[in-house]
């Protein structure tokens, strides 16, 4: 089974999305990471499109979405989360369950705590919590900021293999798809990384955007926190935390990798199923 390819004008910009199992009225919204594209969500959605209807957004600026004519001020949580809304009026959907890895995390976050207080059943972040580690943050900007550009695909996926080593284990099939979905070409030729790396503005213009703890105090909903085992992003003091304030959390640590989990094996689908089902 495939995921269908649609696009939604939300706010005023073009947001394309993957949607899967599309007559289930029980639905989930999969959000991907800061310099990824909703592709990402493959495996995850196709194992849960048997049950669910699944909503895979590219964000603003990242795959096939809209680049911002606005970077300073639409590259951020606020106006993510306006567009979240949006998608989410246009498609008619009320309730719904939330998976959001890294950046996508951050996002129902925010949401949970604020426009969609009441309407985000279940969240699920994968590995992101209320704050960050700095070593991570400066870690992912010095390579998400600068992009690398190559001649061959080829050259473009082993980059991939080597600064996504800590997704964990991927067949090469995935690893291919994963190249495939995140590659554009620039006006000379080369392949590049699939957004815009202006997207990185959000660390420097909304320096804030994920200092979280007082949302998360304010979330009311059941929580799961998949951590990894090595992740340099959320920190075990952090996971520890989340346990205890907010909505507290359910911590589950996904050994054999770090930020962040790549959701694509069995023990991860059935993590991920078991708690949005209600178990």
């Amino acid at each position: 089974m495939n995921g269908s390819s649609r696009y939604l004008i939300c706010e005023g910009r073009e947001i394309h999305y993957t949607e899967w199992g599309a007559d289930h009225p029980a639905v989930v919204i999969a959000w991907h990471g800061l310099a990824r594209t909703g592709r990402d969500m493959d495996d995850i959605a196709a194992h849960l499109s048997t049950r669910y209807r699944v909503i895979c957004p590219d964000t603003i600026g990242r795959g096939l979405s809209q680049w911002s004519p606005a970077p300073e001020t639409e590259y951020c949580l606020a106006f993510y989360a306006r567009q979240a809304l949006s998608l989410m009026e246009q498609l008619e959907l009320g309730e719904v369950s939330w998976l959001g890895t890294s950046m996508g995390g951050a996002l129902g976050i925010h949401l949970a705590a604020g426009a969609l207080k009441g309407r985000i059943r279940r969240l699920i972040l994968n590995d992101i919590g209320p704050q960050l580690g700095e070593a991570a943050v400066n870690r992912i900007r010095s390579y998400a900021g600068n992009p690398p550009q190559f001649d061959r695909l080829s050259e473009l996926e082993q980059y991939f293999r080597t600064v996504y080593k800590p997704f964990g284990w991927l067949s090469d099939e995935q690893w291919r798809r994963l190249a495939e979905t995140s590659a554009r070409r620039t006006a000379d030729g080369k392949v590049t990384p699939h957004y815009d790396p202006k997207m990185v503005v959000q660390f420097t213009h909304h320096p804030q955007d994920y200092d979280q703890w007082e949302a998360w105090d304010a979330i009311d909903v059941p929580t799961l926190c998949l951590r990894g085992e090595n992740s340099d992003l959320l920190l075990p003091e952090v996971a520890e935390a989340m346990r205890s304030r907010g909505p507290r959390a359910v911590v589950v640590t996904i050994p054999g990798c770090g930020h962040a989990p790549a959701l694509n094996v069995p023990d991860q689908f059935a993590l991920v199923e078991r708690f949005f089902n209600g178990r």
